[in-house]
C-alpha cells in the first residue's frame, strides 16, 4: 500500500498538477491538505475519473483536507476531537483496507506572539491524546500531513533564521517528540540521513537555490512501521509550472 501526502495550496488552482500525479504515480492513498474550498467545490467527478474514492472535510477560503483511495474507505472522522468549538477544517481519518489514515494540516502558529501559536500548541496537545488513543487500538495507522514542523535542524536550510519561527522554536518541536515519544515512527527520517525537503517558499529563488524546509511527514504505529518498506520525497511537482509550494512524500507498506 503507497500512500502519499500533498499539500496542494488550493486543489481547484493544482488540479491539473494532481491529476498528473495520479496517473503517473498512481499511489493507493493520498492525502490532500490546504483545499482552500468547500466540499460541494471539490474536484471530485475528475478525481473519481482516475479512479479514486474520496473522502473531504473542507472549508471555504481556507484549509480544508481530504483522503483518495483505490480502495473502500470506511469509518470516516473529520475534525481532530477534543475541542468541539474548533471549526477549522484540519483533519481526516479513515480506515482503508486495515490500515487508519489520516490527513493532517497542523496550524501554522505565526506570528508567535498572537493567539495562533497557542493554538497551534494546543492543537498540538489534541493531537497528542488523540494518538494515545489510536495506540489502544494496537492497530496499523499512518498520520499523514503538512505538520509545519521542523521537527531538527537538518531539516531546514538555514536553522538559525527559522529558529524563532513557529515551524522551528522549541516548543513546536518538543510538542512533536512527544507525539513521536509515544511510540510513533517518523517513515523519512528512520531511513533516511540526509537532508531533504517537501516544501520551497515561492520567493526569493527559494526552489532554485534548494533554501526548502521539511515540514511535511508521515508518522506511524507500531502496527505500521512493521510494514514500512520505503518512503521518498517526490520533488518533481514542484518542478512543474504553477506548482504548490509543496511537494509529495509517500510511503509504502507491505501487504
Amino acid at each position: 500500500m503507497k500512500i502519499a501526502t500533498w499539500n496542494v495550496n488550493s486543489v481547484k488552482a493544482r488540479l491539473e498538477l494532481l491529476l498528473d500525479y495520479l496517473r503517473e504515480e498512481a499511489p493507493d492513498v493520498v492525502c490532500l491538505q490546504e483545499l482552500k474550498c468547500q466540499d460541494a467545490g471539490f474536484p471530485a467527478l475528475e478525481i473519481e475519473d482516475q479512479g479514486y474514492n474520496i473522502a473531504v472535510h473542507g472549508q471555504k477560503s481556507y484549509n480544508g483536507v481530504a483522503i483518495l483511495s483505490k480502495r473502500p474507505i470506511e469509518d470516516v472522522t473529520r475534525g481532530l476531537p477534543g475541542d468541539d468549538n474548533d471549526e477549522q477544517a484540519r483533519y481526516i481519518e479513515a480506515v482503508i483496507d486495515g490500515v487508519r489514515v489520516a490527513s493532517i494540516y497542523l496550524p501554522n502558529g505565526n506570528p508567535v506572539d498572537s493567539p495562533k501559536f497557542p493554538y497551534k500548541l494546543a492543537w498540538l496537545g489534541r493531537l497528542e491524546a488523540h494518538v494515545q488513543t489510536l495506540l489502544a487500538y494496537e492497530e496499523p495507522f499512518v498520520l499523514a500531513g503538512d505538520y509545519n514542523v521542523i521537527p531538527q535542524d537538518i531539516d531546514c536550510y538555514d536553522p538559525e533564521l527559522w529558529a524563532k519561527d513557529a515551524l522551528g522554536r522549541p516548543e513546536t518541536r518538543a510538542a512533536f517528540r512527544r507525539i513521536l515519544n509515544l511510540g510513533l515512527t517518523e517513515a523519512f527520517r528512520t531511513l533516511h540521513k540526509r537532508h531533504d525537503y517537501t516544501f520551497w517558499d515561492y520567493q526569493r529563488g527559494a526552489w532554485e537555490r534548494d533554501n526548502g524546509l521539511r515540514i511535511d511527514h508521515l508518522l506511524l504505529s507500531p502496527q505500521a512501521t512493521d510494514r514500512l518498506l520505503a518512503c521518498e520525497i517526490d520533488k518533481r511537482p514542484r518542478a512543474k509550472p504553477r506548482p504548490s509550494d509543496h511537494t509529495p512524500i509517500w510511503c509504502e507498506l507491505s501487504e
